[in-house]
């Protein structure tokens, strides 16, 4: 098995990250894909020689101009792009099987012309996927994001029948995709209490609660839980994935029960992608000093779910294509 490594944008923390996690893969197949003169400008930087482990993986060279640590710069912004475009053409070729990306800046990209703001969105732009989720795992507490970059506010308005529904839906298929054993699925409330029986809220009688019991039928689903206890409780294995209904809802319950271990992972497309659960850090860049624990853990788990999830994600789509068939005939 082949898994991609992207460096994400060279001038932030990436380079390095990916560059103290190769010790950990030795005798794995890695293609790292970047600005090559920058990651090993990187490398001297960090006093020690790992030019024999770059020359032991495969490297695709990124050509781009030079560029300055620690700052938002068209030219980062432009390799990191070429760089996730390239990993794309890997794999719809065949030679990755999974990819793990270090951060980019969203600035960065788009002065340098993407036309998606994040590599969520960029990802399924450029396969043409369509419903791609976010799954942070952590230790055993596996979270999966109804809504993400939008607004709290907008956030809310997403909290109905339809869109809790459609929610739980996506986390058993997360869920198959990953080839979890587990099925309980655990959705969070919205309001403190879990709306205290209408007194704090009303989305949990209205929204929630009624798509939990619809689902019921087809799916090992229970809440909403406070969201004060339910992570806590996911964390202790007492459920296998827990729908949270905003950003920082999960992120937060991820990143404080271990933020270095916190890995992301985009569920939809035809491959699995993994990734820090965390920026650039601009303010730390170049100094030799990034802890590339999260950049290990998502290589690890490109490697432990890759090859299966690819096989699960390649039937799905035929079983969808086998019933459209029957349907037009």
């Amino acid at each position: 098995m082949k898994v991609g490594v992207t460096l994400g944008d060279p001038a932030g923390i990436g380079p390095e990250i990916v560059a103290k996690s190769l010790k950990t893969f030795q005798g794995k197949q890695l293609v790292i894909i970047g600005n090559r003169e920058n990651f090993l400008e990187v490398c001297s930087m960090l006093n020690s020689d790992r030019r024999n482990l770059i020359e032991s993986q495969t490297f695709v060279d990124i050509p781009g101009e030079k560029v300055e640590f620690g700052r938002v710069q068209r030219a980062s912004g432009k390799i990191a792009l070429k760089s996730i475009e390239k990993s794309i053409e890997l794999a719809e070729a065949g030679e990755i099987d999974a990819l793990a990306t270090a951060p980019i800046n969203k600035e960065a990209i788009l002065e340098a012309g993407s036309k998606y703001i994040d590599h969520t969105a960029m990802l399924a732009g450029l396969t043409n996927s369509g419903n791609i989720s976010t799954v942070f795992e952590a230790h055993r507490l596996r979270i999966m994001f109804m809504t993400k970059h939008i607004s709290l506010v907008e956030a809310c308005r997403h909290v109905t029948k339809r869109g809790v529904y459609n929610a739980i839906v996506e986390a058993d298929r997360c869920l198959n995709l990953l080839g979890v054993k587990g099925d309980r699925i655990a959705v969070a409330a919205l309001n403190p209490h879990a709306g205290e029986a209408g007194l704090f809220g009303r989305e949990e009688i209205e929204g929630i609660s009624p798509a939990v019991e619809a689902a019921k039928s087809a799916f090992n689903v229970s809440g909403p839980y406070p969201a004060d206890s339910i992570f806590h409780r996911a964390a202790l294995g007492e459920f296998d994935i827990v729908i949270s209904l905003y950003h920082d809802q999960g992120h937060i319950a991820a990143k404080m029960l271990d933020f270095d271990r916190t890995v992301s992972l985009n569920i939809g497309l035809p491959f699995l992608r993994t990734s820090v659960d965390h920026g650039t850090a601009f303010d730390v860049a170049g100094r030799g000093v990034a802890n590339e624990t999260s950049m290990v853990e998502a290589i690890e788990k490109a490697f432990a779910y890759g090859t299966a999830y690819k096989k699960r994600y390649e039937r799905t789509v035929e079983g969808q294509t086998s019933r459209q068939k029957r349907h037009k005939n």
